[in-house]
């Protein structure tokens, strides 16, 4: 009955598409469980490089039943778009399954998402302007559209209907906005319905009973520990839960069916959209990693913001998820560094004008805003590491380096990323057993 979670230690972008796919060969099902088309992330095979922003990873697998679960809200038409793309390059992805129980995206949340954050100002969040948040807001007001409302045309107006009714008048009233018309969505929702409707499933039973057959489900996050709804710096973070325990939540799966957690995790740090980021760097060492890293949004193309490794963090992520084992990707970027400055824990200048040092993330969002990293350095290496596939070849100072992490992380390090390649990865010990 193997359930292993696979999850960003970080703020996102860790390269958990890769790792996705790298144990994705190995198992059945790859079910992805919270957060919508705000997320993306990149798989590359041989010289092809797919991104994906909705769709599982293990979509590239042939052999792998690619899900979307509960957990996750569904824009349709960004769906369509994407598999029309794959299937365009020869992925088959009629083996998608998608929960009846999803929450959809609908057009109207992507227009309440842009014009709030345009009316907020220096006061944004930082979202994608996509709808994401929106659509968890009505989820939670019980005012959302799940999946199996689309096949039932009066149902659906009903809905629609009682969604807009308070949107209109914020639209009208608040933001000098046109309504939005009640028929011609209802209508364009029961259009994507029916295009919709081969893929759906009752998502929930299908894991659970491949999970008492002895298949192996991989159930995929979205976004990362830093951006979960409960546990990230809030508020800017994302609308879901991103963490291990989203996983259960978002498809219906209960945790003792779970038997690994996997985060991964960059060898330095990044994060895109606002918020605070203790190790960010603002000068040529940071432009230096962007470039490195090729750190662009894989959705939105925007740059990310770049930094030293945090090790509070991923200890934090460590003891939130329950982790099992690290995943360190990226370890080739630092390649050619003299020096590489690690954050082991954080000094907080407190209000009467003394410091207090933090091992630990602060629980207090404000302390954690004007957290400085407290640094160790540790010396680099000049070497290509990108063709080295035992640990044990790699240049003594990046062992050193590797070791170092995993002591500091409190979690094994038991794969490492040295390339964009698939077969850029040191294995030390096996994510499947």
């Amino acid at each position: 009955m193997p359930g292993i979670i696979l999850i960003g230690a970080q703020w996102g972008d860790e390269g958990k598409g890769k790792a996705t796919d790298l144990i994705g060969t190995k198992v059945d099902y790859v079910a992805r469980f919270n957060g919508g088309n705000n997320a993306g992330h990149t798989v590359v095979v041989g010289n092809e490089s797919y991104a994906l922003h909705l769709l599982p990873s293990g979509i590239i697998s042939p052999n792998v039943t690619p899900v979307i679960g509960n957990g996750v809200v569904v824009d349709p038409e960004v769906l369509f778009q994407e598999i029309e793309g794959l299937e365009s390059r020869g992925v088959d992805c009629s083996r998608l399954l998608v929960s009846e129980s999803a929450h959809i995206i609908a057009p109207y949340h992507r227009t309440i998402d842009k014009v709030t954050e345009r009316f907020l100002g220096k006061h944004k969040i930082g979202t994608t302007g996509r709808g994401i948040g929106p659509a968890y807001a009505d989820k939670i007001n019980r005012v959302g559209i799940r999946v199996h409302d689309l096949f039932n045309a009066d149902h659906l107006r009903d809905k629609v209907e009682a969604s807009l009714h308070q949107k209109n008048q914020m639209l009208v009233k608040l933001y000098n906005r046109r309504p939005i018309d009640v028929n011609e969505t209802t209508d364009e929702l029961l259009a994507l319905g029916e295009k919709l409707k081969p893929f759906v499933a009752n998502t929930s039973l299908v894991l659970n009973k491949a999970l008492d057959e002895g298949k192996t489900v991989l159930f995929e996050g979205g976004q990362a520990t830093m951006l979960d709804v409960d546990h990230g710096t809030y508020p800017f973070v994302t609308s879901s839960n991103p963490t291990a325990g989203g996983a259960c939540t978002g498809t219906g799966v209960g945790p003792t069916k779970i038997d690994r957690v996997i985060a991964v995790a960059k060898a330095y740090t990044t994060r895109v959209g606002e918020g605070p980021f203790p190790t960010e760097l603002f000068d040529e060492q940071g432009d230096w990693l962007r470039a490195q890293g090729h750190e662009y949004g894989v959705t939105t193309g925007r740059p990310r913001r770049c930094g030293w490794f945090d090790a509070v963090v991923t200890r934090y992520a460590s003891q939130v998820n329950g982790l099992t084992d690290l995943v360190l990707t990226k370890l080739d970027v630092l390649t050619g560094l003299e020096k590489i400055p690690v954050c082991v824990a954080y000094d907080v200048e407190n209000a009467d004008g003394t410091h207090t040092r933090y091992d630990e993330m602060p629980v207090d969002q404000a302390a954690f805003a004007k957290a400085k990293p407290i640094y160790e350095e540790l010396p680099g290496w000049t070497e290509d590491i990108s063709q080295v596939h035992d640990f044990n070849d790699l240049p003594a100072t990046c062992q050193a380096y590797v070791k170092r992490l995993e002591e500091i992380s409190n979690c094994r390090i038991s794969a490492i990323g040295t390339g964009p390649q698939r077969d850029h990865i040191i294995s030390i010990h096996s994510l499947i057993d």
